[in-house]
């Protein structure tokens, strides 16, 4: 389920970044890059971000705050910087993009897409780690992601 609304909430921010941020009308929406990005989530972030919490919890277990900050400075420094780099990488990889011209494109937006998520993230996550159960953890992090998303898929499909 968690892994449905992923892919559905990826594909989402798709269309909020065409329609909002990108303002390519109704009749300039491309919608095989939705549907990719949709698969993208489908695909790649949902099973990946829900596999990469259940490990965590086994790894730190428990919900105090000190926990909570533990679980989040683990997966931003570690998880995070290492997501960002494959979903960057798979991104280019289904816009078409050569070896080469997606290794010049993360090495473009990289950097400024890990800022970025640490201006929004460790807050959320905290909250998450330390509010929400596991099984929810996914859900919440995506209806949070919708801007994220959004921003994601405009960095990512910004050539």
């Amino acid at each position: 389920w968690a892994v449905l609304v992923t892919g559905a909430l990826m594909g989402a921010g798709d269309m909020i970044a065409q329609q909002l941020v990108e303002r390519r009308g109704l009749h300039g929406h491309h919608g095989p890059r939705t549907l990719k990005m949709m698969a993208v989530g489908f695909c790649f972030v949902g099973p990946v971000v829900g596999s990469w919490y259940r490990i965590l919890d086994r790894l730190i277990p428990g919900n105090t705050k000190v926990v909570a900050v533990k679980k989040m400075v683990l997966d931003q420094g570690g998880f995070a910087p290492c997501f960002l780099g494959c979903f960057l990488a798979i991104t280019g990889a289904t816009n078409g993009l050569s070896v080469h011209d997606n290794w010049s494109k993360i090495q473009q937006d990289y950097a400024d897409a890990l800022m970025t998520n640490y201006c929004i993230w460790p807050p959320v996550q905290i909250a998450n780690f330390y509010f929400v159960p596991l099984q929810h953890r996914l859900a919440v992090v995506q209806c949070v992601a919708i801007v994220w998303n959004c921003y994601l898929s405009w960095k990512a499909n910004r050539m």
